[in-house]
């Protein structure tokens, strides 16, 4: 995620970064320019459309075809961004519970092996799941505390581990009965957690929806110069990549946030969040 500051006007507009989409669309909307360069070559020279009445005012097309996609455009940007704003809320709860499961803990005053236990858990979870999201395998350090298999889910394991670790303290007579079931609840929001981050990350948008939103705006780009060139000639050719611009950028950052667990500049800080979680617990449970 790009750390900025949001009242730095000036490093917006002249600083081009590599998350920028400019830096994805510019191929394209050099053709485009070439393109609507040799419309307007052609009309202004040789076809002279512009005499044509019906043919003239075929622009009232772009009009309404315009307030459509950007009514479309609206849509998959707020979905794009709710989606974004779930996975943060899920981070958060995330840290949160890790943390009141380390003060629970804490507060339980158990022998050193199992404080280790859980200091070494509880945050392994939260990499374990950050892995999982960007489908990759977690095993990190000191193993040999929660042993896992590469072979299935990773997160389920290591959640399966710490509820585990908390029946069997309780089945020792180490806590009560009344404290197995504030820990176990703790332990369930974990899982809790993963779902709502699995499902967000497995459940895109539908591909006819998406589809549709592309071609749409391809087509009503082409057709931009057919339209507008009668009217402002040669200047079809830096106004209509610059339209292009605009539109595709909107559907390509939809795009990126869609999935914030990612590694992407606009996706999510998921590295940070873990590796605060793993500092919080060791400083609550040290």
């Amino acid at each position: 995620m790009i750390n900025y500051n949001p009242k730095d006007w000036f490093t917006f507009i002249f600083h081009v970064h590599k998350a920028d989409t400019i830096r994805k669309l510019w191929p394209l909307m050099i053709s485009v320019a070439i393109f609507s360069a040799i419309i307007a070559f052609l009309e202004l020279n040789y076809l002279k459309l512009a005499e044509t009445t019906y043919v003239k005012n075929i622009g009232m097309m772009h009009n309404l075809l315009g307030f459509v996609i950007s009514m479309l455009l609206v849509f998959r940007t707020n979905t794009s961004y709710d989606r974004w704003w779930e996975g943060r809320r899920l981070l958060g709860a995330l840290t949160n519970v890790s943390r009141n499961f380390a003060i629970k803990i804490k507060s339980l005053k158990l022998k050193e092996e199992h404080v280790e236990f859980f200091e070494y858990g509880i945050p392994k979870y939260a990499f374990a799941l950050k892995e999982h999201l960007r489908e990759k395998q977690y095993f990190g350090k000191n193993s040999f505390l929660i042993e896992v298999d590469g072979g299935k889910h990773i997160p389920n394991q290591v959640a399966a581990s710490i509820s585990s670790k908390v029946f069997e303290l309780q089945a020792a007579g180490t806590i009560s009965q009344e404290q197995l079931i504030i820990l176990n609840a703790d332990v369930q929001q974990f899982t809790d957690i993963c779902g709502g981050c699995e499902r967000i990350k497995n459940t895109p948008i539908p591909y006819s929806y998406s589809a549709f939103i592309k071609k749409f705006i391809f087509i009503y780009v082409i057709t931009l110069p057919f339209g507008w060139v009668f009217s402002l000639g040669y200047f079809v050719v830096p106004i209509v990549p610059f339209i292009l611009y605009v539109l595709a950028s909107l559907e390509l950052i939809a795009e990126e946030i869609e999935n914030p667990f990612g590694s992407d500049a606009n996706d999510l800080p998921v590295d940070e969040i873990c590796n605060n979680i793993e500092k919080h617990v060791e400083q609550i449970l040290r």
